[in-house]
């Protein structure tokens, strides 16, 4: 298939696709645009955005064609062995933001698409090459992990890697470029400018920070599964926080444009995780979604896998890498606790239950007391987990040795795994039975708080309850102990010595207010 891609020259926000399909050899051909994307696990309809379709053979005689479902063509291709599809897809989304990370963007100064949103493929030929040619001015920059074969035209391997491949092509990009055990990086921002005209980040900063911490993954993992590396960074003037995960980059939008500290501390804490995908979902993948089914639901019960265990390590890393303070990371963990603890700490669902029920809502609030977040309870999760192999092996295996045997034997041979496999290997790293773990942490719904405690003691840490006063919210508050031996068990987990002394003969809470923050959580 070979797809198009323009501005529509007479209706504002319009992107026009024109998808190409040769070498017909049936009397049919169904095409099908795909009804959600991967790293969103719920029904997105991308089809609701198309206002006008038409379909014409390669001479230019209209089609006859039929639509079947919400999103499914059926094509009389009559003889002709070519056909062009010819739609227009409306790119704007109905809120401040206008974007966000898993949406499509056109204006007089950039394109940024989304190709799962607007892309069709034809039954049966979803395996096949695929070229996407860009309609831009001259000098525009592109920024996207797919293969450049010419001016304005890149080239997938399949419909696949296609959609797993966003782009951003404007006239002026920010490009920061850095490499790191022969992998090369590099880092795309458009928008990334204050009003006083000064860049929103620290090129040199981003650097030095980024190469800290691609460089921990990296030798967690041993090797990277792709050659290069795209962090795709658009910077609105609003409030936002959103990030994607794809096959060799990653889709950020961040916001605002002059927030200064915190900003850069949301750009760090996101696109640490989202590398990290590029291991732990990516490659290392739960067999229900191998390969991606776009026409449906694709049910599974490892998001607490795929999101926690990422969730927690994308904070752990930036520590580990020395990227952050002690401090600094105990602020993130202190938010991760609040998340949970404030919001869903006694929820009715278990993690495999929310996992499975993401289709059904769970990127909305939903009613009280329902559903956890597979993220914030998932971290919480691995971070127990993690603990207790350190404890029971006296720091000499992490989950760390989990995830590098789930890569061994799922991520580099690019096998699906399941939740049964997922366990057995935490327990043969565990060297015992994780029951227990698995009863209460993963298929249960009890408050996980005692349990938690007990492996932060471990460490040095405690969560407690602050009532509200004039002062201070209250709430979930994280307790850094005066305990030596804890503290030398901390400065293993952080994976080297504690940049900040422990508190001599009290304990002290960990500070709410985040660099450049003056909110506890997002």
């Amino acid at each position: 298939m070979h797809y198009r891609l323009s501005a529509d020259p007479t209706l504002p926000h319009y992107i026009a696709v024109e998808a190409h399909l040769t070498n017909i050899t049936t009397s049919t051909v169904e095409l099908q645009l795909p009804a959600w994307r991967p790293g969103r696990y719920e029904l997105q309809q991308f089809a609701k955005n198309i206002q006008r379709f038409s379909i014409v053979d390669e001479a230019g005689n209209p089609l006859r064609f039929q639509k079947i479902t919400k999103d499914r063509w059926r094509v009389q291709v009559d003889g002709a062995t070519e056909l062009i599809a010819r739609y227009n897809y409306y790119a704007l989304l109905p809120t401040p933001n206008l974007l966000n990370a898993g949406s499509s963007f056109v204006n007089d100064t950039c394109l940024y698409v989304n190709p799962v949103n607007l892309c069709l493929y034809a039954e049966g030929r979803i395996d096949e090459s695929c070229t996407l040619e860009l309609d831009i001015p001259d000098g525009w920059t592109i920024a996207c992990g797919l293969q450049q074969t010419s001016s304005g035209t890149l080239w997938a391997s399949d419909f696949y890697e296609l959609v797993d491949c966003p782009l951003i092509a404007a006239p002026s990009l920010q490009h920061i470029p850095y490499e790191v055990d022969g992998v090369r990086f590099h880092v795309w921002i458009h928008g990334g400018w204050r009003t006083d005209g000064n860049p929103s980040f620290d090129a040199e900063r981003i650097v030095r920070d980024f190469s800290r911490f691609s460089k921990k993954q990296l030798d967690l993992y041993g090797e990277f599964p792709e050659t290069d590396y795209h962090f795709l960074t658009i910077v609105l003037t609003v409030p936002y926080y959103h990030g994607v995960e794809h096959r060799n980059s990653t889709m950020l939008v961040l916001g605002p444009n002059d927030e200064g500290e915190g900003l850069y501390q949301d750009l760090l804490g996101v696109s640490s995780h989202e590398l990290f995908h590029a291991w732990n979902i990516i490659r290392i993948r739960p067999a229900e979604l191998l390969p991606y089914d776009f026409t449906q639901e694709n049910y599974f019960q490892t998001c607490f896998v795929a999101e926690g265990v990422t969730t927690y390590y994308g904070d752990l890393m930036l520590r580990q890498s020395g990227v952050f303070t002690d401090e600094a990371y105990l602020k993130e963990l202190q938010v991760l606790f609040k998340r949970h603890f404030e919001n869903n700490g006694r929820a009715f669902q278990s993690l495999v239950e929310s996992s499975w029920d993401l289709w059904l809502d769970g990127y909305d609030k939903g009613v009280p007391d329902r559903k956890v977040s597979v993220y914030h309870k998932g971290a919480i999760a691995a971070l127990i987990l993690d603990l207790h192999i350190r404890r029971a092996t006296d720091h000499a295996r992490s989950l760390n040795d989990v995830m590098l045997r789930m890569w061994q034997r799922f991520g580099e041979p690019f096998v699906g795994y399941t939740l049964e496999d997922y366990q057995a290997i935490t327990e043969d790293v565990a060297g015992e039975s994780l029951e227990w773990y698995y009863s209460l942490c993963i298929f249960g719904n009890q408050p996980l708080e005692p349990k938690l405690n007990e492996y932060l003691a471990w460490v040095g840490l405690q969560i407690v309850y602050e009532e509200p006063g004039a002062d201070q919210p209250g709430g979930i508050r994280l307790l850094e102990l005066d305990d030596e031996i804890s503290c030398q068990h901390r400065a293993k987990w952080f994976g080297g010595a504690l940049t900040e002394s422990i508190h001599q003969g009290q304990a002290e809470l960990v500070p709410e207010e985040k660099s450049g923050k003056n909110v506890v959580a997002k």
